[in-house]
């Protein structure tokens, strides 16, 4: 059975940085996709970021610019480098990891404070 671990959120003031990290346990055949979701309260979920196992990357466009997303295959890792952080990012953050299923990490939370 896999299983994700999500490490790194809290709570951060304007302006302060995060880095999310995800990693699974268990057999992961191979990984493709890989990307992180949030859900702020009372809204929908959204794509965050996403990396390709080739390295190509796409970014949400109220996070281009702040944030990145890498990926380390061997080890089946996610990392999510928060910059700038604006309270708007306030959300619960979702690792999502794909090889022939989807795997969801269980929520994170990131507070981002005034």
């Amino acid at each position: 059975q896999v299983q994700l671990a999500e490490s790194g959120g809290g709570l951060v003031q304007t302006g302060g940085s995060l880095r999310l990290s995800c990693a699974a346990s268990g057999r992961i055949i191979r990984l493709n996709t890989a990307g992180w979701y949030r859900q702020a309260s009372g809204k929908q979920r959204e794509l965050v970021a996403a990396v390709t196992r080739d390295g190509r990357t796409n970014y949400a466009d109220s996070v281009k610019g702040r944030f990145t997303i890498s990926r380390d295959n061997a080890k089946n890792t996610v990392h999510l480098q928060m910059n700038d952080l604006k309270p708007e990012d306030t959300a619960v953050y979702y690792c999502n990891l794909e090889d022939l299923f989807q795997y969801w990490g269980q929520g994170t939370q990131v507070t981002v404070s005034s």
